[in-house]
């Protein structure tokens, strides 16, 4: 027996020692509250006893109340499991986990499980390792699952590192991973077995390696039914999840299938109340039903709360409530085989989440662990703060761009362009063909029409790309901006309504090493770097990053006349080559359903 194995035997062994009146008593007992059984769905009034970091019984602690146990009255209130967030990216909230956990506690979220799949295609396994040491230093609990391929389409895009099959033993043994994350490379699954068989025949060698040593195979299957959706669950080793499901439909054919659907309910991606419509009108089990975010930012975390907040949308769409903490306990805890968490009974790690209202799901309190964690919003346990090393910190390395670079020629008067346009809360988009003036060769936007330039930037020195290509849907009436975020492989992307503001945005980014950039009138007028692979700021706690993007964001309106929330997240989602119709990369524009590159201009 190992020495974990040995501990846990000494704690389980002391815990007998107490139920069976041995010798001591229970550390802390919360007394007569509102017990949510996520196992039975039942709510019934009891005592939770805990001693050390575990639950030691659930029920009548009366006989395991010493004099030193700590007695606290639960009259009226809810207890309930801690929450568990089943796919997240810390990169989408510019957060450091560190940073991150500050703000997501206090709501109730005691475990995360983050797929680092936007370091990974930034850095690669030094920006995976960083992010997996850093999960360690925090005191909730949080648990990776790592890309098990970057570029997610090698043929289309440009990533800072390839990862394939044959980095999966070293990035799959750092410490808290336990999984492989999002398959979003076999995403468009019949394209990719006509035009890149090689990506499935290495993703398998992954997943099937990740298998044999325990570990989880996360999916990623928009859009997908039939032999397609059979083709990709076997692909992650015949059972998998999926958190890119958008309509009822393709809910009930996942969850028929033996997906586990993640409901996804994030701050630009808002999903949940389609998918949830499978169980409240189609009568469907929800035992495969997960909530998750996928990516929050850090403004809507601090006001709005993080899964309490998912669970509260939830409630609202006729859902019984304990249905639904059901979807951010056991559930995902039943995914993942996390059997120490999840529910409330013993030998249970002691997460708890405890309510006052339980229909708008405000949490009062929180434990991790035994120890109270958070009172009434406010985090009281300790977090360092993480610096991150300065090897993944070096992650833009192109030169500047001259005007002409952005230039899209034309010729005539008249041109007819390919443009995106942007869908509001999706990650899904567009495509249209609209008809532009030309002067003097160059292809012009018509900001009458919404019709803006956008582009994508390789930044990482492999070859210099730049994609082009037209967009709707960001309203601006003036300038640019540019950032160093754009899912997944994390180019410099732009949309602007003239050149010369793109230009200057993109050359910002660039200067800081990665980063964000307004620009109006040939110069910039606000901006925030993120120096940790152009994605992450280590440099200010999670408030401050809130106050500066909300402050962003503002320009944007204010500034470029920009109509849409979040401009920045939606920005960067229009670059994911694995989500249908239109999107942008280094390479150009991509047409995701037919696996190609199209000319910004129609000939």
């Amino acid at each position: 027996m190992d020495a974990f194995h040995i501990k846990k035997a000494m704690e389980y062994k002391g815990l007998i020692d107490v139920l069976m009146g041995g010798n001591g008593y229970a550390d802390i007992v919360l007394r007569g509250g509102n017990v949510i059984n996520v196992l039975t769905r039942e709510v019934y009034v009891a005592d939770v006893a805990i001693k050390g970091k575990y639950i030691l019984m659930v029920g009548d602690a009366e006989e395991l109340i010493g004099e030193d146990t700590i007695l606290l009255d639960m009259k009226g209130k809810y207890i309930s499991p801690g929450f568990i967030d089943s796919h997240m990216h810390f990169e989408s909230s510019m957060l450091t986990i560190s940073e991150f956990s500050r703000l997501s506690i206090p709501s109730g979220t005691t475990t995360l499980i983050a797929d680092p799949h936007e370091i990974g295609n930034a850095l690669g396994p030094i920006g995976i390792r960083a992010m997996a040491e850093e999960a360690s230093i925090v005191p909730n609990h949080v648990h990776l699952v790592v890309p098990a391929l970057t570029p997610d389409c090698p043929s289309l895009e440009t990533a800072g590192y390839d990862i394939t099959s044959k980095d999966m033993e070293e990035i799959l043994n750092y410490p808290n991973v336990i999984g492989i994350g999002e398959l979003q490379g076999f995403s468009n699954a019949k394209h990719v077995y006509t035009h890149s068989p090689e990506i499935i025949t290495d993703l398998v060698a992954s997943t099937m390696y990740g298998r044999s040593i325990g570990k989880i195979v996360d999916g990623n299957a928009p859009e997908l039914f039939g032999r397609e959706l059979a083709a990709h669950i076997i692909a992650a080793g015949g059972r998998c999840s999926c958190h890119e499901t958008t309509t009822k439909e393709e809910c009930v054919e996942k969850l028929r299938q033996g997906v586990y659907v993640f409901m996804r309910e994030g701050s630009t991606q808002k999903n949940m109340a389609e998918c949830i419509r499978a169980v409240t009108e189609e009568g469907l089990d929800s035992r495969r039903c997960i909530l998750a975010t996928d990516d929050m930012v850090a403004e809507d975390l601090e006001k709005l709360g993080h899964m309490n907040e998912i669970v509260r949308r939830t409630i609202a769409q006729g859902v019984d409530p304990i249905e639904a903490i059901q979807m951010v306990t056991i559930n995902p805890a039943t995914y993942f085989g996390l059997e120490d968490r999840g529910c409330l009974a013993p030998a249970k790690l002691a997460d708890i989440a405890v309510i006052s209202d339980l229909n708008h799901m405000v949490v009062e309190g929180v434990f991790l662990e035994g120890k109270l964690a958070a009172f009434q919003g406010k985090l009281l346990l300790d977090i360092p703060k993480y610096t991150y090393p300065d090897a993944v910190k070096q992650s833009v390395k192109r030169k500047p761009l001259s005007e002409e670079a952005l230039y899209i020629q034309g010729d005539g008067t008249k041109a007819v362009v390919r443009c995106i346009e942007l869908i509001p809360d999706q990650n899904l988009s567009e495509c249209l063909e609209v008809e532009v003036n030309v002067q003097k060769g160059i292809v012009q936007p018509d900001l009458g029409k919404d019709i803006l330039y956008i582009a994508c930037v390789e930044r990482y020195g492999r070859n210099g790309n730049i994609g082009k290509a037209f967009v709707k849907g960001f309203g601006l009436k003036s300038g640019a901006f540019a950032e160093s975020v754009a899912h997944d492989t994390h180019n410099i992307i732009v949309v602007g309504t003239n050149i010369k503001d793109m230009v200057a945005a993109v050359n910002h980014v660039i200067q800081m090493g990665g980063g964000i950039a307004v620009a109006k009138n040939g110069r910039i007028i606000h901006d925030l770097r993120l120096p940790v692979g152009g994605l992450i700021t280590d440099e200010l706690t999670a408030h401050e990053v809130s106050e500066r993007i909300a402050a962003l964001e503002r320009t944007v309106k204010n500034e470029l006349g920009g109509k849409v929330h979040a401009p920045f997240m939606h920005l960067s989602f229009l670059a994911l080559s694995t989500s249908p119709k239109w999107k942008i990369t280094d390479k150009g524009l991509i047409d995701v359903n037919r696996f190609q590159v199209l000319p910004p201009v129609k000939q």
